[in-house]
């Protein structure tokens, strides 16, 4: 414990000054590579933005520690923690800590996020949070009065103000960059993204909105399974003409259609609800499984994955329930979802049937331990979750070998509906955004789009039918095409459904 105690000031003081060097390099990176700094203005506007990083933790750690005692220092503690978490995934994968990050951020399950540990993520957190932290708690305080506090906070906010006016010739390049330069600040970037990730989500989820009712058309025997796709971006396919074949069983198929897609988010939430849903909205409109179901439709959803909106069917499989029927050692992947489908549509009492597989297969970082070793067609491959420190070469074997997996999966779903009997049926999959390895220095997804490189939204969208409608040449679609699409193809009349969205004529 150190001896000689310091002014309360000096010490939160302290503490914004060091927050500010430690974890906004990322910030001031940007900055310095968008602006002429070398002018009077723009060495102006570096200095002024270090200083209002600076002053408004002091106003805010000032508010937090100066009654609360040792609970504010331990929250501290958690802050620069959390701000050491969020510094190494900047560093290590390009990302911006927006609202959309803090929504895959929270729906990570243990599985997922235990994937991203490695000793940089642990020395992050020794280094930047652990050993500041120590001093953060041991340090001995002089205590200052109400009015001092008082006055320091106004003043502070006078800066602040100042800083705004000073500044007001820069607020048009601040408020076009604002989403990227929130996202880099800490700890607003994830303290006030979490708030206005839940203040959405509530207003979002506070009522489903129902969609007309529909009915059947015809009543045909129709299938259609819909596969989600995740993470996997177009350029890989070798169906889209990527030069390494990553698609040798499609490509042997009849009927296998490709249509070049963007999706609307880099994100998996946002990405599903929008391949769900009618149209691409900010609103909670119903879900095609849910609205199908609802009108007497026999859906099933299987999922190795997470992040898809509330699903209200009676047959909801998870990995878990899956792997209880499941025998053999490829059970563990995402080949399990297609274990015993022809007999589960066969026994189905409706003629009209919807089946959901939502995948996991190209999610990083681990991408060598989504597939079964026999499909490493490509190596050597990235056995780090540190991607940046494979070669380029090795992190995109790793990814292609999950196209093939996906290229796998996706012939045995086609294989298992060409042995029903008395089905029209058709397979149609759908990524829910893409992937960046290593272009730009980015990884991974989540980016806003926006700022994103097309390999975080191009995604596949491939089809196959064994008969029915047509199937349209159109050159671009939607993830929202599906929800159309397979109204089209099962019969389904829905003053909804819009004959421009469907690929099925």
């Amino acid at each position: 414990m150190l001896k000689n105690k310091i002014k309360f000031s000096f010490y939160v003081l302290g503490i914004s000054v060091l927050n500010s060097l430690l974890f906004h390099l990322p910030f001031f990176k940007f900055v310095l590579n968008n602006i002429d700094y070398h002018t009077f203005v723009g060495g102006f506007m570096v200095f002024s933005l270090f200083l209002m990083a600076v002053v408004a933790n002091f106003f805010a750690f000032y508010m937090l520690l100066f009654r609360s005692g040792i609970v504010g220092r331990i929250l501290m503690c958690i802050i620069f923690l959390i701000n050491a978490v969020a510094l190494y995934f900047i560093n290590t994968y390009g990302v911006i800590i927006d609202e959309s990050m803090i929504g895959n951020v929270l729906n990570t399950n243990y599985a997922e996020s235990s994937s991203f540990f490695s000793f940089k993520l642990l020395g992050y957190l020794i280094f930047l949070g652990f050993i500041p932290g120590y001093f953060i708690l041991t340090i001995q305080v002089v205590k200052e009065s109400v009015k001092k506090c008082l006055l320091l906070l106004a003043g502070s906010l006078l800066f602040i103000l100042v800083f705004v006016f000073a500044n007001s010739s820069n607020w048009l390049w601040i408020d076009k960059n604002s989403k990227t330069l929130g996202g880099l600040v800490m700890p607003w970037s994830y303290t006030v993204n979490t708030a206005l990730f839940y203040i959405h989500k509530n207003q979002t989820n506070r009522k489903e909105i129902l969609l007309p009712k529909a009915t059947m058309g015809n009543n045909d025997k129709a299938v259609v399974i819909l596969v989600i796709g995740e993470s996997a971006r177009q350029e890989n396919f070798s169906l889209y003409g990527y030069g390494k074949n990553t698609n040798p069983l499609l490509s042997k198929i009849d009927n296998v259609h490709t249509f070049r897609a963007n999706s609307c988010a880099t994100y998996t939430t946002a990405g599903v609800k929008c391949i769900l849903q009618h149209q691409d909205s900010n609103d909670f409109y119903e879900i095609l499984p849910n609205y199908l179901y609802r009108n007497n439709v026999d859906v099933v959803w299987r999922t190795t994955n997470w992040g898809e909106p509330p699903v209200h069917v009676r047959d909801y499989q998870t990995r878990d329930k899956l792997m209880r029927e499941c025998n053999g050692e490829d059970c563990g992947y995402d080949e399990i979802l297609v274990s015993g489908l022809k007999e589960r549509i066969s026994a189905s009492r409706k003629n009209k049937v919807l089946i959901v597989l939502h995948t996991s297969t190209s999610h990083g970082p681990t991408y060598n331990k989504k597939y079964p070793k026999k499909f490493e067609v490509f190596s050597p491959v990235c056995n780090s979750v540190e991607l940046s420190k494979c070669s380029r070469q090795e992190l995109i074997n790793a990814y292609d070998n999950t196209i093939v997996y996906t290229d796998y999966i996706l012939s045995q779903v086609i294989g298992e509906l060409k042995e029903l009997k008395g089905y029209r049926s058709s397979m149609i999959y759908v990524s829910d955004h893409g992937e960046s390895l290593g272009e730009k220095n980015l990884y991974m997804h989540g980016l806003p789009v926006s700022l994103a490189p097309k390999q975080q939204y191009e995604i596949p969208f491939i089809v196959w039918s064994s008969g029915g409608p047509a199937i349209k040449n159109d050159q671009l679609v939607s993830q929202s095409y599906v929800f159309h699409s397979v109204l089209r193809f099962l019969g389904v009349k829905s003053p909804v459904y819009d004959e421009k969205m469907s690929i099925f004529k």
